[in-house]
């Protein structure tokens, strides 16, 4: 038989009012505080049973339960911290979550009516009926606690389930708010972000409606990820399952007590949650519970890589004996606490430019667009790298090609030379094409060698095109600069200061041409070849500004 005994609140309920009802706003906090409740109870398993039509919802858990005493001082008295007689763990050795003793008042925000079961093995249920209208009416009426005694227990709600509960803790609320109509994949999902020791501790699961959540919740996520970043060696199951990274683990470490991990996704979509309305970010966890989401917020770089990452940092040195960090509403962190700003200060200063840079350099490696603003590489190589991508995909075998693999690679080894290459040529049209821009406007007359020089080139194009028995013009303009490289009109352009004698962009044009003509015939350059084209270039774009600019009138 039940404990008939009259419970009330030991707290003003005026205070209770502005505590419990006001403070939590968020469903799944509300199912949080209840599934905290049951991993503070040492319990294995908690299930969650929804019922949309009946607009009511349970929450049950196998742990060690309550009896009169323990519903009266302890759950009903509304400030009670389980640590102050029992330390930092449980019986079995978990650590609490719970610390200030009213997230219990969350149960209050998502119901008319909420009725607690508890019972401790052997023993009969004890419990009451909080019913949210009389408790309006007890504050509005300025009631004591000790003239609003909470309703007496309702047994039919719960008679499927009295044979199958020996012990634990039983919560049904009814006549429920709007939260209640997400999706039980969506709920699924969000308790899987939520509450990392239900996918990492085999003695604790957590179910909806039966149905289990585990890193399958999460499997959108999982599939999509591509880098990891690895916090001080993190051993965590939801690690294991990232089965399509497209690089080898990436190691960091630091002296700060935490482990974790960060992680990014191919495309920016791909951290929302498919089906709800959440995005997957950088979040907190303290004692397997999500403490403060989205970390970034803090420290906000405007880099586009926030926008592909996410992880979890677990500081469970945060929570220790004599200090509370979290808000009251639990959905946070109190921010000038010295070890959150000690955890932001190594994301600002160090994790994250790691993380930046090495995620810029593999996706450009994977021909992949980076991030424009890190300073490696420069807009100009940056839009090569992204027209050779571009265009590699036109080449590359289908899928069931037999040579597929050996042709992607191929493709793959080419990127870092075409990006110079395709760079290279653009200086190298600007710059020539400017100079004959130059010459013609200036009307600058050529010698007789340079216009040999410009027929030799015409004749050996005429031939070709008979060759290829090709009769329209293919050359935009006949004039002999159209034929002249760099050389010839560097030449044309200085003889008529000393005659020739000095000739600085004739001398840069004539170092540049032997492997400038490497690059025009699609060759690939050697590292020293690429660096001397590079300082060539320098020189000659610089005189050419000079020049077409009209510093430089002669």
């Amino acid at each position: 038989m039940p404990d008939n005994q009259n419970f009330n609140f030991e707290i003003s309920l005026s205070v209770l009012n502005h505590l419990g009802r006001n403070l939590y706003r968020n469903f799944i906090t509300v199912l949080g505080e209840a599934i905290s409740n049951a991993w503070d109870a040492d319990a294995k398993n908690v299930w969650i049973n929804i019922n949309r039509e009946s607009s009511t919802f349970s929450i049950r858990d196998d742990g060690v339960g309550m009896d009169s005493d323990d519903f009266q001082n302890k759950f009903l008295k509304i400030g009670y911290s389980k640590r102050k007689d029992g330390g930092m763990k449980s019986a079995s050795g978990r650590p609490f979550i719970g610390a200030k003793g009213i997230g219990k008042l969350a149960l209050l925000s998502c119901a008319e009516r909420i009725s607690v079961f508890s019972r401790k093995q052997g023993l009969e249920y004890v419990g009451g009926l909080i019913n949210n209208s009389d408790l309006d009416r007890a504050i509005q009426s300025d009631l004591t606690p000790e003239k609003y005694p909470l309703e007496g227990l309702n047994f039919d709600l719960i008679s499927d389930l009295i044979d199958q509960h020996p012990q634990g803790t039983i919560v049904i609320f009814e006549d429920t708010k709007e939260q209640i109509r997400n999706s039980i994949a969506h709920i699924k999902k969000m308790l899987a972000l939520s509450f990392r020791f239900t996918l990492i501790d085999k003695e604790f699961s957590i179910f909806v409606n039966d149905e289990q959540v585990s890193i399958n919740d999460l499997k959108d996520l999982v599939q999509k990820t591509e880098f990891l970043w690895d916090i001080n060696n993190c051993q965590d199951s939801f690690l294991n399952a990232l089965g399509n990274l497209k690089h080898d683990k990436i190691e960091l470490t630091t002296a700060l007590d935490i482990k974790g991990f960060v992680a990014s996704v191919e495309l920016p979509r791909h951290l929302k949650i498919t089906g709800t309305e959440e995005r997957a970010t950088i979040d907190l966890f303290v004692n397997g519970r999500l403490r403060e989401k989205n970390l970034i917020k803090h420290i906000p770089t405007q880099r586009i890589v926030e926008s592909y990452i996410y992880g979890q940092i677990h500081f469970d040195s945060m929570d220790s004996e004599g200090k509370d960090p979290f808000t009251s509403s639990r959905e946070g962190v109190v921010e000038d606490d010295a070890n959150f700003q000690a955890l932001l200060d190594y994301l600002k200063r160090d994790a994250l430019l790691r993380i930046f840079d090495d995620w810029d350099k593999y996706r450009l490696r994977r021909g992949e667009e980076g991030d424009v603003e890190n300073e490696r590489k420069t807009k100009k190589q940056r839009k090569a790298r992204d027209l050779y991508t571009a265009t590699q995909d036109e080449y590359r075998p289908e899928k069931d090609a037999p040579a597929k693999d050996q042709v992607d690679a191929w493709l793959d080894e080419l990127r870092d030379d075409a990006e110079f290459n395709v760079s290279a040529y653009v200086d190298c049209f600007l710059s020539e094409n400017l100079v004959r821009k130059y010459l013609e406007d200036k009307r600058v007359p050529l010698k007789p060698n340079i216009e040999k020089t410009a027929q030799e080139w015409r004749d050996r194009e005429a031939n070709r095109k008979g060759e290829a028995n090709i009769s329209f013009s293919i050359r935009k303009g006949n004039n002999d600069l159209s034929y002249l490289g760099m050389d010839d009109l560097a030449f044309s352009v200085e003889r008529k200061k000393d005659g020739g004698k000095s000739q600085s962009l004739w001398t840069d044009a004539v170092s540049y041409r032997p492997v400038r003509n490497v690059v025009g015939h699609t060759g690939l350059l050697t590292e020293n070849g690429k660096a001397h084209l590079s300082l060539a270039y320098e020189n000659i774009k610089a005189r050419v500004k000079k020049l077409v600019s009209g510093i430089d009138k002669g």
